[in-house]
């Protein structure tokens, strides 16, 4: 009997499939942006809300912390209960949270709105590797991702701009509340489609398996624990409390690693299973995860307080600052996957290198350019060599560090490995915002240009941290495996920003 060739062939998705990608992704796209968006609007919320230097760190560290921490858990409940319902209420959640950022009246307010809207944005987007596995096969799943990628390429393109423009058309001085409200129809319009166009039958774990909360509150006290003194000990004065504290937080690190062999060993689903880190490479490649998303997101903050609050430049003017970086990132990411296919980890070799002389171009720039001579055309061709590296890099990082494990592990390794991205976000602009601002002194200013001077000084040592940080990336990517297998699995998935 000769056997059917086509039949193990997957069938091809349905229309209803594909909307349901165009929801989903309407989703992401709209967490990515505001990862992004509100750095442009950090000295109009300073001047609107009189908020301090510690608050304008919490509203980018705020999100990617709460974010972070809510990714692993909420893709495990996602497993257990179905991930519909999970996208829609997180999708609700960073609505209202957006709305309350939006009509913030103080520092208080906008800091808890955007530690609930990274919450909100931990919650949902999981959700959407999940259904691009339930909803998708073959070659078509694989296609389903690479468009997954562009939208986190587009998405980092056009934050800042968008930013920008809305500033600019609703007033420098109330136009940054824009930057939350225009969340609103698109939050919406997605919970809505989500509702009628996401299938329901994707639960597919052990409902009986427990989720580890003591896990998940255990590291998050730690990492808050840690993040705090860093926001706040520059304007604090660094006391011994936050010496403390961040001793404290050290040591909740290893006592949640402690919960975690515990946990297992009682048959439990670790939120973070101490096996992975038995591979070595493995270790390396999370820390390199977090020490590369410290380096390259922290720059939007630097540069934007320096060309805003520092050089009396418009919103707009900043985020076409940034533009050269964005179009670098989006143009090379594009094809970045094809690049690793061929040239295996040599494509983030070339990506860390891009990065490490593009940011090292910018600090030579700021340290060494005069404060009146300092203009955008400057700094273009150095950001869009660091932009290009950044598309290098982007895409294939999740997949060489997950390589380092073995398959069955794949999944929560992808997990732990963008978690450490979302971790290395928080913690660099926590650490560049105390250099920035450290070296401002407020009683030494009398006049808008030693306002200036100030800045550019605080930007020049941020840039110099953040030129360190990828040079320290790049060392840690010879960690990883020269090639690996890839596919539209996960942990393939191109990781957001």
């Amino acid at each position: 009997m000769t056997p059917n060739k086509t039949a193990s062939a997957p069938a091809p998705a349905s229309k209803a499939s594909w909307l349901a990608l165009a929801v989903l992704l309407g989703g992401m796209f709209m967490a990515l942006v505001d990862a992004t968006i509100v750095n442009v609007a950090l000295p109009s919320i300073k001047t609107s809300l009189s908020a301090t230097e510690s608050t304008l760190s919490w509203i980018i560290s705020g999100y990617a912390l709460t974010f972070g921490l809510a990714l692993i858990p909420s893709g495990r409940i996602g497993d257990r209960l179905g991930h519909k319902w999970v996208f829609i209420i997180g999708v609700g959640l960073f609505t209202a949270a957006s709305a309350y950022c939006g009509f913030a009246q103080n520092d208080f307010d906008i800091t808890l709105g955007r530690i609930l809207q990274g919450l909100a944005g931990g919650i949902f987007v999981p959700a959407v590797g999940s259904f691009i596995q339930l909803l998708f096969q073959g070659r078509e799943r694989g296609k389903a991702f690479a468009i997954m990628g562009s939208v986190i390429g587009i998405s980092s393109a056009v934050g800042q701009i968008a930013g920008g423009l809305l500033i600019q058309a609703f007033g420098e001085a109330e136009g940054w509340r824009w930057v939350f409200f225009v969340n609103l129809p698109i939050g919406i319009a997605v919970a809505l489609f989500g509702i009628s166009l996401l299938p329901k039958g994707d639960a597919h774990a052990d409902r009986s398996n427990r989720m580890d909360w003591l896990g998940v509150l255990l590291l998050s006290a730690a990492l808050t624990a840690v993040l705090i003194p860093l926001i706040q000990g520059q304007q604090e004065g660094w006391p011994a409390w936050t010496w403390w504290t961040m001793v404290a937080g050290g040591f909740g690190v290893v006592l949640f690693g402690a919960w975690q062999v515990i946990f297992t060993k009682r048959g439990g689903s670790a939120l973070v299973p101490p096996r992975l880190f038995s591979h070595a490479s493995f270790t390396f490649g999370s820390i390199l995860a977090l020490v590369y998303f410290a380096a390259f997101t922290s720059i939007f903050f630097t540069l934007s307080i320096l060309w805003q609050a520092g050089l009396g430049h418009t919103a707009l003017e900043s985020g076409l600052l940034t533009l050269p970086f964005a179009i670098g990132t989006a143009i090379f990411s594009s094809q970045s996957s094809k690049w690793a296919a061929k040239l295996g980890r040599s494509v983030l070799v070339i990506g860390a290198v891009l990065m490490v002389i593009g940011l090292g171009a910018t600090w030579l720039i700021l340290n060494n350019v005069g404060i009146n001579d300092l203009n955008n055309w400057m700094l273009l061709p150095a950001l869009f060599v660091a932009g290009a590296g950044n598309g290098c890099f982007l895409a294939p990082n999740v997949q060489f560090i997950v390589a380092t494990v073995e398959n069955s592990e794949a999944g929560s390794a992808s997990g732990v490995v963008q978690t450490m991205q979302r971790m290395g976000t928080a913690i660099g602009v926590a650490v560049i915002g105390s250099i920035l601002f450290g070296a401002i002194h407020k009683d030494q200013i009398r006049s808008a240009a030693d306002a200036a001077a100030q800045f550019k000084t605080g930007a020049t040592d941020a840039m110099l941290m953040s030129f360190i940080l990828a040079v320290v990336a790049l060392v840690l990517v010879f960690s990883l495996p020269r090639r690996i297998q890839l596919h539209g699995a996960p942990s393939a998935a191109p990781s957001a920003e």
